[in-house]
Protein backbone atom coordinates (compact mmCIF):
# COMPACT_ATOMS: atom_id res chain seq x y z
CA UNK A 1 0.00 0.00 0.00
CA UNK A 2 0.93 3.15 -1.12
CA UNK A 3 0.19 6.40 1.07
CA UNK A 4 1.28 10.13 0.42
CA UNK A 5 2.41 12.31 3.66
CA UNK A 6 2.35 15.94 4.49
CA UNK A 7 4.81 17.31 6.45
CA UNK A 8 2.95 16.89 9.58
CA UNK A 9 2.33 13.28 9.41
CA UNK A 10 5.97 12.59 8.14
CA UNK A 11 7.42 10.68 11.47
CA UNK A 12 10.50 12.10 12.72
CA UNK A 13 11.89 9.13 13.50
CA UNK A 14 11.42 7.59 10.40
CA UNK A 15 12.47 10.78 8.26
CA UNK A 16 15.95 10.54 10.58
CA UNK A 17 16.81 6.93 9.99
CA UNK A 18 16.25 7.79 6.00
CA UNK A 19 18.49 10.42 6.27
CA UNK A 20 21.14 7.87 7.93
CA UNK A 21 20.58 4.95 5.54
CA UNK A 22 19.64 6.15 1.87
CA UNK A 23 22.86 6.75 -0.38
CA UNK A 24 20.72 9.96 -1.89
CA UNK A 25 21.33 11.95 1.80
CA UNK A 26 21.99 15.30 1.66
CA UNK A 27 21.68 17.89 4.09
CA UNK A 28 18.76 19.78 1.93
CA UNK A 29 16.36 16.89 2.73
CA UNK A 30 16.76 16.63 6.10
CA UNK A 31 13.99 18.26 9.13
CA UNK A 32 16.20 20.51 10.24
CA UNK A 33 16.28 21.94 6.57
CA UNK A 34 12.52 22.01 6.46
CA UNK A 35 12.30 23.71 9.68
CA UNK A 36 15.09 26.37 8.25
CA UNK A 37 12.94 27.21 5.01
CA UNK A 38 10.18 27.37 7.66
CA UNK A 39 11.54 30.03 9.32
CA UNK A 40 12.52 32.13 6.62
CA UNK A 41 8.79 32.23 5.12
CA UNK A 42 8.94 35.95 4.61
CA UNK A 43 10.82 34.61 1.80
CA UNK A 44 10.12 31.09 0.37
CA UNK A 45 7.08 28.88 1.29
CA UNK A 46 8.24 25.46 2.26
CA UNK A 47 7.09 22.17 1.58
CA UNK A 48 8.07 18.78 2.17
CA UNK A 49 6.02 15.60 1.08
CA UNK A 50 6.99 11.77 1.87
CA UNK A 51 5.74 8.80 0.42
CA UNK A 52 4.91 5.33 2.38
CA UNK A 53 4.80 1.71 1.45
CA UNK A 54 3.48 -1.21 3.40
CA UNK A 55 3.93 1.12 6.30
CA UNK A 56 7.80 2.06 5.34
CA UNK A 57 8.82 5.44 4.82
CA UNK A 58 10.32 5.08 1.28
CA UNK A 59 11.28 8.84 0.07
CA UNK A 60 10.76 12.43 1.24
CA UNK A 61 10.96 15.10 -1.25
CA UNK A 62 11.88 18.68 0.97
CA UNK A 63 12.28 22.22 -1.16
CA UNK A 64 10.48 25.61 -1.14
CA UNK A 65 8.55 28.12 -3.27
CA UNK A 66 9.60 31.73 -3.85
CA UNK A 67 9.04 34.65 -6.08
CA UNK A 68 10.18 38.15 -6.28
CA UNK A 69 8.20 40.89 -3.95
CA UNK A 70 7.71 43.17 -7.04
CA UNK A 71 4.14 43.02 -7.99
CA UNK A 72 5.00 42.86 -11.52
CA UNK A 73 8.18 40.36 -11.24
CA UNK A 74 6.05 37.79 -9.36
CA UNK A 75 3.95 36.74 -12.20
CA UNK A 76 6.94 35.74 -14.09
CA UNK A 77 9.75 34.59 -11.18
CA UNK A 78 6.97 32.23 -9.14
CA UNK A 79 9.51 29.00 -9.10
CA UNK A 80 9.86 25.47 -6.98
CA UNK A 81 13.13 23.97 -6.39
CA UNK A 82 14.05 21.03 -4.74
CA UNK A 83 17.89 21.53 -3.68
CA UNK A 84 20.04 17.76 -3.55
CA UNK A 85 17.27 15.63 -5.05
CA UNK A 86 15.15 13.13 -3.69
CA UNK A 87 15.89 11.56 -0.17
CA UNK A 88 14.84 8.16 -1.35
CA UNK A 89 15.46 4.61 -0.22
CA UNK A 90 17.41 2.77 -2.62
CA UNK A 91 14.91 0.34 -2.60
CA UNK A 92 11.96 2.56 -3.43
CA UNK A 93 9.58 1.36 -6.20
CA UNK A 94 8.44 2.71 -9.01
CA UNK A 95 5.22 3.02 -8.36
CA UNK A 96 6.08 5.03 -5.04
CA UNK A 97 8.21 7.43 -6.37
CA UNK A 98 6.21 8.58 -8.86
CA UNK A 99 3.41 8.57 -6.62
CA UNK A 100 5.88 11.46 -4.49
CA UNK A 101 6.84 13.22 -7.86
CA UNK A 102 2.95 13.50 -8.73
CA UNK A 103 2.12 14.97 -5.14
CA UNK A 104 4.71 17.70 -5.59
CA UNK A 105 3.48 19.07 -9.10
CA UNK A 106 0.12 19.16 -6.69
CA UNK A 107 2.01 21.11 -4.02
CA UNK A 108 3.92 23.21 -6.58
CA UNK A 109 1.12 23.58 -8.68
CA UNK A 110 0.73 27.71 -9.01
CA UNK A 111 4.89 27.40 -9.48
CA UNK A 112 5.96 28.51 -13.32
CA UNK A 113 8.52 25.39 -13.23
CA UNK A 114 9.84 22.70 -10.56
CA UNK A 115 13.41 22.21 -10.47
CA UNK A 116 15.70 19.33 -8.94
CA UNK A 117 19.42 20.11 -8.19
CA UNK A 118 20.79 16.67 -7.81
CA UNK A 119 24.04 15.93 -5.91
CA UNK A 120 23.86 12.40 -6.56
CA UNK A 121 22.94 10.32 -10.18
CA UNK A 122 19.41 9.43 -10.30
CA UNK A 123 19.96 8.02 -13.27
CA UNK A 124 18.56 4.62 -12.69
CA UNK A 125 14.91 6.14 -12.50
CA UNK A 126 14.96 9.11 -15.12
CA UNK A 127 12.45 7.18 -17.25
CA UNK A 128 10.32 7.70 -14.63
CA UNK A 129 11.44 11.16 -13.74
CA UNK A 130 10.30 12.04 -17.48
CA UNK A 131 7.37 9.93 -17.61
CA UNK A 132 6.43 11.86 -14.70
CA UNK A 133 6.88 15.20 -16.84
CA UNK A 134 10.69 15.77 -15.04
CA UNK A 135 12.79 16.12 -18.26
CA UNK A 136 16.39 15.07 -17.64
CA UNK A 137 18.67 18.74 -18.31
CA UNK A 138 22.81 18.20 -18.20
CA UNK A 139 24.32 19.84 -15.45
CA UNK A 140 28.09 19.17 -13.78
CA UNK A 141 28.97 19.15 -9.80
CA UNK A 142 32.47 19.07 -8.69
CA UNK A 143 33.15 16.36 -5.68
CA UNK A 144 35.86 16.79 -3.81
CA UNK A 145 36.83 13.49 -1.39
CA UNK A 146 38.55 14.76 1.39
CA UNK A 147 40.86 12.06 2.49
CA UNK A 148 44.15 11.47 2.98
CA UNK A 149 45.38 11.01 -0.77
CA UNK A 150 43.51 14.41 -1.48
CA UNK A 151 45.53 17.12 -3.10
CA UNK A 152 44.91 20.34 -5.00
CA UNK A 153 46.62 22.09 -7.84
CA UNK A 154 50.27 23.35 -7.76
CA UNK A 155 48.82 26.71 -8.03
CA UNK A 156 45.94 26.44 -6.03
CA UNK A 157 48.64 25.43 -3.40
CA UNK A 158 50.94 28.38 -4.06
CA UNK A 159 48.35 30.39 -3.76
CA UNK A 160 47.12 29.39 -0.24
CA UNK A 161 51.40 29.68 0.63
CA UNK A 162 51.54 33.05 -0.39
CA UNK A 163 47.87 34.01 1.12
CA UNK A 164 49.19 32.37 4.89
CA UNK A 165 52.76 34.14 4.94
CA UNK A 166 50.94 37.76 3.84
CA UNK A 167 48.28 37.35 6.71
CA UNK A 168 45.29 35.67 5.49
CA UNK A 169 43.47 33.52 8.20
CA UNK A 170 40.74 31.29 8.29
CA UNK A 171 38.02 31.69 11.52
CA UNK A 172 34.62 30.24 11.87
CA UNK A 173 32.26 33.16 12.94
CA UNK A 174 32.22 34.33 16.12
CA UNK A 175 29.63 36.74 15.62
CA UNK A 176 26.82 38.53 13.83
CA UNK A 177 28.52 41.42 12.91
CA UNK A 178 31.00 39.07 10.89
CA UNK A 179 28.22 37.81 9.10
CA UNK A 180 26.52 41.49 7.93
CA UNK A 181 30.52 42.11 7.29
CA UNK A 182 30.67 38.77 5.01
CA UNK A 183 27.22 39.53 3.82
CA UNK A 184 27.85 42.84 2.22
CA UNK A 185 30.83 41.03 0.14
CA UNK A 186 28.33 39.24 -0.99
CA UNK A 187 25.80 41.20 -1.69
CA UNK A 188 28.04 43.33 -3.96
CA UNK A 189 29.42 40.23 -6.30
CA UNK A 190 25.42 39.50 -6.61
CA UNK A 191 25.01 43.65 -7.78
CA UNK A 192 28.04 43.57 -9.62
CA UNK A 193 28.66 40.38 -11.39
CA UNK A 194 26.00 37.15 -10.68
CA UNK A 195 23.29 39.47 -11.12
CA UNK A 196 20.86 36.90 -9.44
CA UNK A 197 17.94 37.09 -6.79
CA UNK A 198 19.81 37.00 -3.23
CA UNK A 199 18.08 36.36 -0.14
CA UNK A 200 17.92 39.37 2.63
CA UNK A 201 20.72 39.57 5.41
CA UNK A 202 18.22 38.09 7.83
CA UNK A 203 18.38 34.68 5.74
CA UNK A 204 22.12 34.65 6.48
CA UNK A 205 21.84 35.70 10.24
CA UNK A 206 19.56 32.99 10.64
CA UNK A 207 21.44 30.57 9.73
CA UNK A 208 23.73 31.96 11.86
CA UNK A 209 21.76 31.56 15.01
CA UNK A 210 20.13 28.41 13.96
CA UNK A 211 23.92 26.21 14.00
CA UNK A 212 23.08 24.14 11.45
CA UNK A 213 26.46 24.78 9.58
CA UNK A 214 29.10 26.78 9.54
CA UNK A 215 30.57 30.43 8.28
CA UNK A 216 33.98 29.68 7.00
CA UNK A 217 35.76 33.20 7.28
CA UNK A 218 38.67 34.78 5.22
CA UNK A 219 40.45 37.58 8.02
CA UNK A 220 43.02 39.97 7.32
CA UNK A 221 43.73 42.07 10.09
CA UNK A 222 40.61 41.80 11.94
CA UNK A 223 38.71 42.55 8.28
CA UNK A 224 36.42 40.25 6.86
CA UNK A 225 37.79 39.69 3.15
CA UNK A 226 35.78 36.36 2.18
CA UNK A 227 34.01 33.34 3.43
CA UNK A 228 31.77 30.63 2.49
CA UNK A 229 28.47 29.56 4.36
CA UNK A 230 28.53 25.59 4.73
CA UNK A 231 26.14 23.65 6.02
CA UNK A 232 26.95 20.49 7.17
CA UNK A 233 25.48 17.00 6.71
CA UNK A 234 27.12 15.01 9.95
CA UNK A 235 29.54 11.80 8.64
CA UNK A 236 28.37 12.36 5.11
CA UNK A 237 29.25 15.97 3.67
CA UNK A 238 30.30 19.61 3.60
CA UNK A 239 28.69 22.33 0.94
CA UNK A 240 29.40 25.54 -0.51
CA UNK A 241 26.10 26.83 -0.46
CA UNK A 242 27.60 30.95 -0.48
CA UNK A 243 30.72 32.27 -1.58
CA UNK A 244 32.40 35.18 -1.58
CA UNK A 245 35.67 37.23 -1.46
CA UNK A 246 37.39 39.95 -2.26
CA UNK A 247 39.38 39.21 -4.25
CA UNK A 248 40.19 41.95 -6.54
CA UNK A 249 41.14 44.26 -3.62
CA UNK A 250 43.32 41.29 -1.61
CA UNK A 251 45.02 40.15 -4.43
CA UNK A 252 47.91 38.59 -2.50
CA UNK A 253 45.50 37.16 -0.03
CA UNK A 254 43.39 35.52 -1.98
CA UNK A 255 40.35 35.08 -0.20
CA UNK A 256 38.10 32.70 -2.68
CA UNK A 257 41.06 30.24 -2.93
CA UNK A 258 41.60 30.37 1.12
CA UNK A 259 37.79 30.28 1.77
CA UNK A 260 37.46 27.15 -0.37
CA UNK A 261 40.19 25.50 1.25
CA UNK A 262 39.17 26.38 4.67
CA UNK A 263 36.13 24.17 3.98
CA UNK A 264 37.93 21.45 2.73
CA UNK A 265 40.27 21.43 5.70
CA UNK A 266 36.88 21.58 7.88
CA UNK A 267 35.37 18.60 6.11
CA UNK A 268 39.65 16.69 6.97
CA UNK A 269 39.37 17.97 10.59
CA UNK A 270 36.14 16.40 11.58
CA UNK A 271 35.86 12.98 9.28
CA UNK A 272 33.27 14.63 6.61
CA UNK A 273 34.15 12.08 3.68
CA UNK A 274 32.38 14.80 1.30
CA UNK A 275 33.23 18.50 0.21
CA UNK A 276 30.02 19.79 -2.45
CA UNK A 277 30.43 22.57 -4.90
CA UNK A 278 27.04 22.30 -5.52
CA UNK A 279 27.09 23.19 -9.21
CA UNK A 280 29.51 23.89 -11.97
CA UNK A 281 27.52 24.86 -14.70
CA UNK A 282 26.38 23.10 -17.92
CA UNK A 283 28.46 20.74 -20.19
CA UNK A 284 28.19 23.18 -23.37
CA UNK A 285 28.97 26.25 -22.31
CA UNK A 286 32.75 27.22 -20.94
CA UNK A 287 32.13 28.39 -17.40
CA UNK A 288 35.29 29.78 -15.71
CA UNK A 289 33.61 29.47 -11.73
CA UNK A 290 34.25 25.70 -13.22
CA UNK A 291 37.84 25.92 -14.10
CA UNK A 292 38.74 27.79 -10.61
CA UNK A 293 36.72 25.00 -8.79
CA UNK A 294 38.45 21.64 -11.04
CA UNK A 295 41.83 22.96 -9.45
CA UNK A 296 41.00 21.92 -5.64
CA UNK A 297 41.07 18.34 -6.46
CA UNK A 298 37.79 17.20 -7.22
CA UNK A 299 36.41 14.84 -9.23
CA UNK A 300 33.96 16.40 -12.12
CA UNK A 301 30.38 14.87 -12.15
CA UNK A 302 27.17 14.83 -13.62
CA UNK A 303 24.16 14.59 -12.13
CA UNK A 304 22.08 16.82 -13.85
CA UNK A 305 18.49 18.01 -13.03
CA UNK A 306 15.05 17.44 -13.34
CA UNK A 307 13.29 20.38 -14.62
CA UNK A 308 9.27 20.17 -14.54
CA UNK A 309 7.73 23.22 -16.38
CA UNK A 310 3.97 23.88 -15.53
CA UNK A 311 3.81 27.28 -17.59
CA UNK A 312 5.66 27.27 -21.03
CA UNK A 313 5.15 30.72 -22.23
CA UNK A 314 6.30 32.73 -18.67
CA UNK A 315 9.28 30.06 -18.05
CA UNK A 316 10.86 31.48 -21.49
CA UNK A 317 10.18 35.15 -20.55
CA UNK A 318 11.29 34.89 -17.48
CA UNK A 319 14.51 32.81 -18.54
CA UNK A 320 15.11 35.99 -21.25
CA UNK A 321 14.48 38.22 -18.34
CA UNK A 322 17.59 36.42 -16.51
CA UNK A 323 19.98 36.53 -19.09
CA UNK A 324 18.91 40.36 -19.96
CA UNK A 325 19.80 40.91 -16.55
CA UNK A 326 23.11 39.08 -17.10
CA UNK A 327 24.17 40.79 -20.05
CA UNK A 328 23.02 44.55 -18.82
CA UNK A 329 25.34 46.87 -17.59
CA UNK A 330 24.38 48.69 -13.92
Amino acid sequence: MIKILTYNEINPTAWQELVDSSPYATWFQTPEVYQFYEANKEEMNPFAIGVEEDGHLAGVIVGYTTQEKNPIKQYFTCRSIIIGGPLLDEHISNDALSALLLAIKRVTKNSIYVETRNFYNYSHWRDLFEACGFRYQPHYDIHVYCNATHTMSERRQRELKRAVKNGAKIVEASSEQEIRDWYQILSQLYRQKVRTPLWSKAFFLHFYRSGVGKYLLVKYQDKVIGGMMCPILNGRAIYEWYVCGLDEEYRDHYPSVVATYAAIEYAKQNDIPLFDFMGAGTPDKPYGVRDFKAEFGGELVEHGRFLCIRKPLLYWIGKMGVKWLKRSKR
